[in-house]
């Protein structure tokens, strides 16, 4: 499949530069794959779209300060952006300007904290080693700053806002936006209802959100992302499946997450691991049978999840009516609920 296949056109007005107030007060498009359906709701709304015995897995990873801004000895600013953690010094990053940070270089942020350039990654980033005086995690909440999207220019009042209410796992460079939506409220209405709540953890990096740079979708390499599976959620998501129950996926890193520890139709593996798994058109889903999701970035490895979720014609009629009814996109847009195709 070629990349020009995930296209679509959207008014740059319609993506969202400041969250909805409350949280789940955002439009819900609700997708019926089979029947080729559309309904227009709200998010709290969601309710009346679940059963009784259904189980929602939330990715409860929370963003860090990622971006830290230093200098060289020269003077001259340096961003690095953190990805990925290693150890408990080295870091995968990405590092602007790139081309002038060689190996061996060092970059200042303060007293308290510098680093090394010490490897490059294969896809484009580098490897430093920090040097820091105290606990990094709090120099790092003292210096770094909460990335958001480069799509929203406005900045954010409250930093919690661009984390989910039941966030507990640091570790993320950027949101599962998905489930920006959700109220404590909500939650707690939702598991009084009958609908269990379950969580995993994947640490949102370049893997979710590197842009497709090939014609040919296949050609796409993702990159690497830990993930987490507790032992009780696998227990229950087994359990809702024996009992003909739906898991949904609340978000695509969720959706990731269950698929790349799937084991069977019925369960997945306890434990951590990291993923590279590519979802479009044509894979088999095993785990997961809705999916709640924002609207997501044209050409981008997301809308091809989702359309392989749903069909790739269906989605992008959908997101035609979307932007038809002035929807929100992206991280602090709308949201969909969609249920799989047979």
């Amino acid at each position: 499949m070629l990349l020009n296949d995930f296209d679509y056109k959207l008014p740059e007005e319609l993506i969202a530069q400041k969250p909805i107030e409350p949280r789940n007060f955002s439009r819900l498009m609700v997708l019926d794959p089979i029947e080729k359906k559309i309904l227009h709701e709200h998010f709290y709304d969601l309710k009346k779209f679940l059963n009784v015995g259904d189980t929602l897995i939330f990715n409860d990873t929370r963003v860090i300060p990622a971006r830290l801004i230093g200098q060289k000895k020269t003077g001259a600013k340096v961003e690095i952006f953190l990805l990925k953690r290693i150890d408990s010094t080295t870091w995968e990053t990405l590092a602007r300007p790139g081309k002038k940070l060689l190996e061996g270089a060092e970059v200042f942020f303060s007293d308290e904290l510098s680093c090394e350039i010490i490897g490059r990654t294969n896809f484009g980033g580098r490897i430093v080693k920090f040097k820091f005086s105290g606990i990094f995690e709090e120099i790092l909440d003292k210096l770094g700053e909460t990335p958001l999207p480069p799509y929203i220019h406005e900045k954010l009042d409250d930093a919690e806002r661009y984390q989910t209410v039941y966030n507990r796992e640091r570790g993320s460079a950027a949101a599962p936006t998905a489930g920006l939506h959700f109220t404590t409220e909500q939650m707690q209405d939702l598991k009084n209802f009958g609908v269990n709540l379950g969580f995993v953890t994947l640490h949102v990096g370049l893997g979710t959100f590197r842009p497709v740079q090939v014609e040919n979708i296949e050609n796409h390499e993702m990159h690497e992302e830990f993930f987490s599976i507790p032992e009780e959620t696998a227990n229950l998501i087994h359990e809702t499946k024996l009992r003909g129950g739906r898991v949904i996926a609340v978000g695509t890193t969720s959706v990731r997450t269950l698929e790349s520890a799937a084991e069977n139709k019925n369960s997945v593996k306890v434990g951590s691991d990291s993923t590279k798994i590519f979802i479009y058109p044509g894979y088999e889903f095993k785990i997961v049978d809705a999916l709640i999701t924002n609207f997501h970035l044209p050409k981008s490895t997301l809308i091809m999840l989702v359309s392989a979720f749903a069909g790739r014609d269906f989605i992008l009629s959908a997101y035609r009516e979307a932007v038809e009814n002035r929807y929100r996109f992206f991280s602090f847009g709308d949201a969909m609920f969609i249920t799989k195709k047979i």
